[in-house]
C-alpha cells in the first residue's frame, strides 16, 4: 500500500505542482493530512482509502479541465495502472464524485470516508489559506475582489456557479461562509468554528478599509 500512495503522490506533484487557482499540491497534501487527522481524532473509516481520495480528489475536477469528461478521463486512467480491486477504485471515484461543493448542488456522500474527506476538503477553502485561495482562484478566473454592484447569488445551478460573474468577496458568501454548517465530523465542526469566526474578522476588517473608516 505505501507503494500505491508513493506512485500516486508522484503523479499529483506532476498534476497540481505548478497550479495557481488554489488546487495545487500543497492544498493537496494539506487536505490529506488534514483528513488523517480526523479519522485519526474519529477512529472510524479506512486510512488507505481516505488517503489516496484525498490525494486524487482534484484530478477530475471539472473547473480544472477543458471539460468534465477529459478530468474523469484522467482519474480513471491513473486508477486502471494501481493494483486494486474494482471496489476500492470505485469506491475512490465515488468519494471523488461527491465531495465537490457544486454551487450546494452536490450529490450526498454515502460513506463515512467521503465525509472524512469532504470536510479536510472544506476546511482549507476556509480560515487565512482559504481566504488567499479565494481570493487567487478570483483572479484566475478575472474577477474583481469586490464589486457592489454585483449581487450575490442566493442560489445557483452547477454552471452558473462555475461561469457565473462574481466577485470573490461574493463568493464567501455564496460557499465560504457556508460550510461551518456544513461539515461531517465532530473533529471537522470544531476546527471550521476557528476558521469562520477568523473570515468573519477579516470581512469586517474589509468592509472597513473598503469604506476608509479609521479605527
Amino acid at each position: 500500500m505505501k507503494q500505491v500512495i508513493a506512485k500516486t503522490e508522484e503523479f499529483v506533484k506532476r498534476e497540481m505542482y505548478a497550479d495557481s487557482t488554489g488546487h495545487d499540491w500543497f492544498h493537496i497534501d494539506r487536505v490529506r493530512n488534514m483528513a488523517l487527522q480526523i479519522h485519526e481524532k474519529e477512529k472510524v473509516g479506512d486510512p488507505f482509502i481516505i488517503e489516496l481520495a484525498a490525494l486524487l480528489h482534484d484530478i477530475s475536477d471539472e473547473k480544472l479541465h477543458i471539460s468534465k469528461e477529459e478530468g474523469e478521463k484522467k482519474l480513471t486512467s491513473f486508477l486502471s495502472q494501481l493494483p486494486l480491486d474494482e471496489w476500492k477504485k470505485n469506491h475512490i471515484k465515488e468519494i471523488i464524485e461527491t465531495i465537490s461543493f457544486k454551487g450546494g448542488n452536490n450529490r450526498n456522500i454515502t460513506t463515512i470516508e467521503a465525509a472524512i474527506v469532504q470536510d479536510a476538503d472544506r476546511l482549507d477553502a476556509i480560515g487565512a489559506i482559504g481566504i488567499a485561495r479565494a481570493f487567487a482562484y478570483g483572479g484566475k478566473k478575472g474577477q474583481p475582489i469586490y464589486d457592489p454592484t454585483i449581487t450575490v447569488r442566493s442560489s445557483m445551478t452547477n454552471e452558473e456557479y462555475r461561469k457565473g460573474h462574481s466577485s470573490s468577496i461574493n463568493h464567501f458568501y455564496e460557499k465560504l461562509l457556508k460550510l461551518k454548517e456544513k461539515m461531517n465530523t465532530k473533529s471537522g465542526s470544531e476546527i471550521a468554528e476557528r476558521r469562520h469566526a477568523y473570515m468573519e474578522d477579516f470581512l469586517h476588517e474589509f468592509y472597513n478599509d473598503w469604506n476608509g473608516k479609521r479605527q
